[in-house]
């Protein structure tokens, strides 16, 4: 079996424009499209010549990619504050302003109210099957809104709305999620 075919290196013009190509089909944060360049540029000190260049007319901007990012994970979604700010940060976007976009992109709303809405559209067979029985599915529930970027308070608050028994939800350890870095 033949060994895969590297991708050739490119000088600054070509490293430009592959940029751009780049560019056309999605929107990429600074770090992202800098690593990206950084593979393909025949000498490295052209990647920030590159980045300089496309800052410049406006077609590559952090504050944009932030701010569509988390308007999309959220309305789109329908994710909590920490889930979309770990996702940000691994698109390498400086951490103050990743907490003005999802801020921005949050609108005031409540985790309660956001919530209630993941629930209702990411979680039919929770929302719409009464109240809830099996305690193994109370837990599957808050397990997926943890991974969606919910608080354990307001996660609990929500399931004792849908659960049976919820006294059962009494006792539950409240430990915070660590931040991802």
């Amino acid at each position: 079996m033949p060994a895969p075919k590297r991708p050739r290196k490119l000088a600054a013009e070509e490293l430009f424009e592959y940029a751009v190509r780049c560019l056309t089909s999605r929107i990429y944060s600074i770090g992202d499209l800098t690593a990206k360049l950084r593979l393909r540029a025949a000498h490295i000190p052209d990647v920030a010549a590159t980045m300089d260049r496309l800052k410049d007319i406006g077609y590559v901007s952090d504050e944009r990619f932030a701010e569509s990012f988390a308007r999309a994970r959220v309305e789109n979604d329908g994710f909590g504050k920490i889930r979309v700010l770990n996702d940000l940060r691994r698109h390498r976007i400086p951490g103050e302003l990743a907490d003005q976009a999802v801020e921005q992109a949050l609108d005031g709303k409540t985790e309660a109210e956001l919530i209630d809405a993941y629930i209702e559209r990411r979680m039919p067979s929770v929302a719409q099957g009464g109240k809830i029985e099996d305690e193994k599915k109370l837990a599957s529930a808050f397990r997926r809104l943890r991974r969606a970027g919910f608080t354990t308070r307001p996660i609990l608050d929500a399931l004792k709305n849908l659960a049976a028994r919820p006294e059962t939800l009494e006792d539950f350890p409240e430990d915070e999620p660590e931040e991802e870095q």
